[in-house]
C-alpha cells in the first residue's frame, strides 16, 4: 500500500505503534518495524537521556527498519530534562519523532534542523492547524475513544478524523479506537492516510508487559474503561480496575478533590509495577475503548498482515454494498 504516510516514513504499511509509557520499549518497537509498520520507543519510559541513548542503540540491534521516538511534553512542577532527551534523540541519529503536548513547540525547530520527520499528536483540529503552520510533517489526530489523554472536548474519531483531513494539507494519521482492518478501512474512508494504535499493540506477543495484563485487555469490553482526572481537567482514559474506580470515588466526593488526594493511587511507578507483575488491580493501566475489540494475542507480524488483508476486504465489501447508479 503506497501512500503519503508510507512514503514519508519509509515503511511498507501505514500502521504506527504509538508511544506508550512503560510499554514503548525496543522489544515492541523493533517487532512493529520488522513487520512493516513504524515502531516507536517512548522516550520518557527511560529514566535518563543516557538510558534513552542505550535503548535507541538496543532497538537498532533488533531492526534495520525505520523506527521513531515519542516525546510527550506537558507542563509540570518538576519536568524531566526535556532538552537533554531531545539531544539524545538527535545525537543518536533518530529520523522520526512523535510529539505530544503544547511544550513540544519549543523543540520542533531543533528537530527540523536535524532533518527529523515530526509527527504531532493532537486532539483538536485547531491544534493540528497550529502545528501544521509551524512545520510538522504529519498529524496524528486522537479521537475521544483513545487511551491516555483525549483532551476535554470529547470529539470521537468518526467526526474528528474527517474534520482534520478536510482542514489539513499534510498527512493525517487516525488514532484512537482502531484495532483491526475494519477500523483501518474506516479511517482511510474518512480521509486518513494511516493509523496509530496503542492498546491493540499491548495485546501482542512482543509487548513487554505481563500476560495477565494482556488477558485483562482481552477480557474487557468496550464499556470497561474509566475517565479519571476529569474533575482536574486532565482527563485520562484507563482500564476499569480497583484503582481507577477508587480514584473516581474520590473525585466524585462532595467538594471534589485535589491531585494530592489521589497521588498515591496514580503514581507512575505503581502503574509500571502493575504492568510488570501482572496485578491488573495494582495500579492505573492505560487502555482505550478498543479493548472491546481485542480477542487474541498475535505477534506484531501476524497482526499487521491480518490488518492489511482485512482492510482491503472491508473496503471491497463496502463498495459492493453500494447500489449501482
Amino acid at each position: 500500500m503506497a501512500n503519503a504516510v508510507c512514503e514519508l516514513l519509509g515503511i511498507a504499511y501505514p500502521i504506527i505503534q504509538g508511544g506508550m509509557q512503560w510499554v514503548g520499549r525496543a522489544e515492541l518497537a523493533s517487532a512493529v518495524s520488522n513487520a512493516g509498520g513504524l515502531g516507536i520507543l517512548t522516550g520518557l519510559t527511560q529514566p535518563t537521556p543516557d538510558a534513552l541513548r542505550d535503548e535507541i542503540a538496543r532497538c537498532r540491534e533488533m531492526t534495520d527498519k525505520p523506527f521513531g521516538v515519542n516525546m510527550t511534553l506537558f507542563p509540570s512542577i518538576n519536568p524531566p530534562p526535556y532538552s537533554d532527551y531531545i539531544d539524545a534523540i538527535i545525537d543518536s541519529g533518530v529520523q522520526i519523532v512523535e510529539t505530544a503536548g503544547n511544550e513540544a513547540i519549543e523543540f520542533w525547530p531543533r528537530l527540523k534542523a536535524a532533518d527529523i520527520t515530526v509527527i504531532h499528536k493532537c486532539v483538536a483540529v485547531r491544534h493540528a492547524l497550529k502545528a501544521q503552520s509551524l512545520g510538522v510533517d504529519a498529524i496524528s489526530i486522537d479521537g475521544f475513544e483513545c487511551a491516555g489523554h483525549p483532551g476535554e472536548e470529547d470529539v470521537p474519531g468518526l467526526v474528528l478524523i474527517p474534520a482534520a483531513a478536510a482542514a489539513l494539507d499534510i498527512p493525517v494519521i487516525a488514532s484512537g479506537g482502531i484495532a483491526d482492518g475494519r477500523g483501518m478501512a474506516a479511517a482511510l474512508a474518512l480521509g486518513a492516510q494511516g493509523v496509530n494504535m496503542g492498546t491493540r499493540f499491548c495485546a501482542t506477543l512482543e509487548a513487554p508487559i505481563h500476560d495477565n495484563i494482556k488477558q485483562a485487555l482481552i477480557n474487557a469490553s468496550e464499556r470497561d474503561t474509566r475517565l479519571i482526572f476529569r474533575s482536574l481537567r486532565n482527563t485520562a482514559r484507563v482500564l476499569s480496575n480497583a484503582v481507577s474506580n477508587e480514584v473516581l470515588n474520590i473525585e466524585n466526593q462532595p467538594g471534589g478533590c485535589v491531585f494530592e488526594d489521589i497521588r498515591h493511587l496514580v503514581a507512575g511507578g505503581r502503574g509500571r509495577e502493575a504492568l510488570l507483575s501482572g496485578d491488573a488491580n495494582g495500579g492505573v493501566i492505560t487502555a482505550g475503548m478498543v479493548a472491546g475489540l481485542i480477542d487474541d494475542i498475535p505477534s506484531c507480524a501476524q497482526l499487521l498482515k491480518r490488518m492489511m488483508v482485512e482492510c482491503r476486504e472491508e473496503l471491497a465489501r463496502a463498495q459492493a454494498r453500494l447500489p449501482v447508479l
